[in-house]
């Protein structure tokens, strides 16, 4: 038998297995067992991944209820476009609006407070990621994306598209602030 040409006999599954073959399968199995039970665990004592709730809604609906919490919150205008700051007393849903090429409005929170954050598109599938906490999730039309957020460090933070969404792709940037 070469390493070129194929062994005579093509019954593969009757040929001797190696010893050190063996074992290599053996650590790659025990292996492969370790990272399945880890992944649970990570997801709930690692605080890994985000436990988050996901809905139905059309973008109109969706934009009338954010619109509803920016008209009974905003206490300021902000930027040249004249953004609305919503500060939305704690324990409330609290409504981010993802369109091309911007994130509406801009949220005032609490710290240590929890917020139940929802997130949709109106347009196209956006990325929201929490610069320099390390949230992400995808923002997509049709769907309403709910995650609870409990800010526990007063500052300014930034909301980044992270999902191509067109040539303003990288001026999607919103703003919250933790007072």
């Amino acid at each position: 038998m070469s390493s070129i040409l194929p062994p005579a006999s093509r019954v593969w599954w009757k040929e001797p297995v190696e010893k050190i073959e063996l074992v290599w399968i053996g650590i790659a199995l025990v292996w492969a067992l370790i990272l399945f039970f880890m992944m649970p665990y990570w997801h709930v004592f690692g605080k890994q991944n985000l436990s988050n709730e996901a809905y139905r809604i059309s973008p109109e609906r969706y934009l009338a209820k954010a619109q509803a919490m920016v008209d009974q919150y905003t206490v300021r205008q902000e930027t040249d476009q004249n953004i609305p700051v919503a500060h939305p007393p704690a324990g409330s849903d609290v409504y981010l609006v993802a369109r091309l090429w911007s994130w509406w409005p801009i949220l005032e929170l609490e710290n240590g407070k929890s917020y139940r954050l929802h997130l949709s598109s109106l347009d196209y599938q956006h990325g929201f990621s929490l610069q320099p906490e390390n949230i992400n999730a995808q923002v997509v039309p049709g769907y309403e994306m709910v995650i609870t957020v409990t800010p526990n460090k007063a500052g300014n933070y930034s909301v980044v598209c992270n999902e191509y969404c067109g040539i303003g792709h990288h001026q999607m940037v919103g703003r919250i602030y933790v007072k």
